[in-house]
């Protein structure tokens, strides 16, 4: 699919890559390579500027996976600390007996 080394935000339709179908490696792989190439310096102003506000999309992107993972987890530490202690008061009260 890609036709080019540049990237999808310098010369592509605004919408033609929806950030949201990106999965976390995807998005923060595409971030790594837009900060090496803006750390190259070697784009014009407005290709530095497509990159930037690309980098940031990309950057808000791989926080919502993040935060969705944490919710994940949390929910999931939740659920098995409630468990354990179900299973914890339930062996006890049969040791104590």
């Amino acid at each position: 699919m890609p036709t080019s080394q540049t990237t999808p935000a310098a010369g592509s339709t605004p919408g033609a890559d929806p950030l949201g179908e990106l999965s976390y490696e995807e998005a923060r792989d595409e971030l790594v390579r837009v900060v090496t190439e803006l750390e190259q310096g070697s784009a014009t102003l407005e290709e530095s500027i497509a990159l930037w506000e690309r980098g940031e999309a990309l950057a808000r992107r791989c926080e919502e996976w993040l935060i969705g993972a944490k919710a994940r987890l949390d929910a999931a530490r939740s659920g098995v600390s409630g468990d354990a202690a179900a299973v914890g008061t339930g062996a006890g009260a049969a040791d104590s007996e």
